[in-house]
């Protein structure tokens, strides 16, 4: 009997296998174009849960034939990190640089600053290539030091077809599934509650399927994955399957302005351990995208909360989140200025060429002026009120309307100050 979980089973070998990171391992990837060179950089990959960061590590040292270490910042310490840069020192790490060893840290955003800081003259001297793995923005979570020695490589997360896709492949691949008659006839709970994460999709399907007798035919909807699972839910913790559906109530609850609720949710994750900066990090996130200019002191608020329960911590940064919740709960709301951006982004995507107006581009040559660069630009502090009515937008967007403001108050104040300004151009 083979106890390999599925999710192991079905872990892609080699970069044509790999889904929905085409712009890393397709034929224009960025780490397939560092394997045809038969050069390898230290590399940190940034993504969600499940999206297959360990798996392309493992592929990217079998592709190279490399000695692989592997560590987990969960369980490992500076110790660990010294031990295994000595032996990539005693094995080859001296020799050729391109035949280094390649040392793979989960979750590297977990390491302390002298745990990463350990890593530092091994990745500079070549005795190892590093490729760390993370979920949290390296940007924050990885020191300066150590990132500038690395090139960071984003990965997707997985959309729905993606996973069906995943979900097909495994019936249709996987030597023990394809002994069983299974199909699939309701996706949608299968694909909620993995949280888009493939390694819990995966493993959670095969409990599904586990449920039902040997003989039995295997028809999965809805109710049975929902009933199959239920036994299975594990109270919350920062590593567990509640993780991403406490967060979501937790946002849900503030974006909902119900204070109780957004404290309560906030009391699950610190008694499930989660990092302070992690839930910090969502109430920025949050008072823009959520409350933005409704009450643009909530970002103020966000952003100061993150700094002082990075300086204090716990038990003491309790207090401050609860303080920042119960504000951005009771604060007025407004997502008009997420919903201007994503207008903004696929206008962008829509017209890719469109041309910057000839009156607001830099002339610093003189050919450039001769061309009409910058010509008829009118600057605004030279009228009244720092203001002139000027076209700014390229040709093929005039008139396009991206933000338009909430009715509260201080929107309607803002949306009053843009209609005296630009007349019929701000209508909304």
């Amino acid at each position: 009997m083979n106890n390999t979980p599925l999710a192991e089973r079905l872990r892609p070998k080699k970069l044509e296998d790999f889904l929905n990171q085409e712009h890393l391992v397709g034929a224009q990837g960025s780490v397939k174009k560092l394997l045809d060179n038969k050069v390898l950089p230290s590399l940190i990959f940034w993504g969600p849960p499940g999206v297959g960061k360990t798996t392309l590590a493992n592929i990217i040292a079998e592709t190279t034939k490399r000695q692989f270490f592997t560590l987990s910042a969960i369980n490992s310490g500076v110790k660990d990190v010294r031990e295994v840069i000595e032996k990539a020192k005693q094995n080859n790490g001296l020799f050729a640089s391109n035949q280094n060893p390649i040392l793979f840290i989960d979750e590297i955003h977990r390491f302390s600053k002298s745990q990463q800081d350990s890593l530092l003259l091994a990745v500079e001297k070549g005795w190892i290539t590093l490729i760390g793995a993370t979920t949290e923005n390296p940007s924050f979570e990885v020191n300066a030091a150590l990132l500038s020695r690395c090139q960071v490589f984003t990965l997707n997360a997985f959309n729905q077809e993606n996973l069906k896709q995943l979900l097909d492949k495994a019936i249709s691949t996987d030597e023990i599934l394809k002994a069983k008659d299974i199909y699939i006839k309701e996706y949608e709970a299968l694909i909620g509650l993995s949280g888009f994460d493939a390694r819990k999709l995966l493993n959670n399907f095969e409990i599904v399927v586990n449920a039902f007798s040997a003989s039995e035919k295997i028809e999965i909807t809805n109710n049975k994955v929902k009933n199959s699972l239920q036994q299975t839910s594990s109270r919350y913790d920062k590593n567990g399957e509640q993780h991403y559906d406490v967060i979501s109530a937790f946002i849900k609850s503030i974006r909902g302005s119900d204070v109780n609720a957004g404290v309560y949710w906030l009391a699950r994750l610190l008694d499930g351990g989660e990092d302070v900066k992690f839930i910090a990090r969502r109430l920025i996130i949050l008072a823009s995208e959520d409350i933005g200019l409704a009450n643009p002191t909530a970002l103020v608020m966000a952003n100061n909360t993150f700094q002082a329960v990075n300086s204090v911590g716990m038990p003491e940064a309790r207090i401050i989140l609860s303080q920042c919740v119960i504000y951005l709960a009771s604060s007025p709301k407004s997502n008009s200025c997420y919903i201007a951006i994503n207008k903004a982004m696929m206008a962008v995507k829509e017209h890719l060429n469109a041309e910057i107006p000839l009156s607001l581009r830099n002339a610093p040559t003189q050919l450039m002026k001769d061309l009409g660069y910058g010509n008829n630009y009118k600057y605004a502090h030279d009228y009244k009120n720092n203001f002139v009515e000027h076209e700014f937008m390229p040709e093929q967007l005039k008139n396009k309307s991206f933000y338009k403001p909430s009715e509260n108050p201080k929107e309607l104040q803002l949306k009053q100050k843009l209609k005296k300004q630009w007349g019929k151009k701000y209508e909304f």
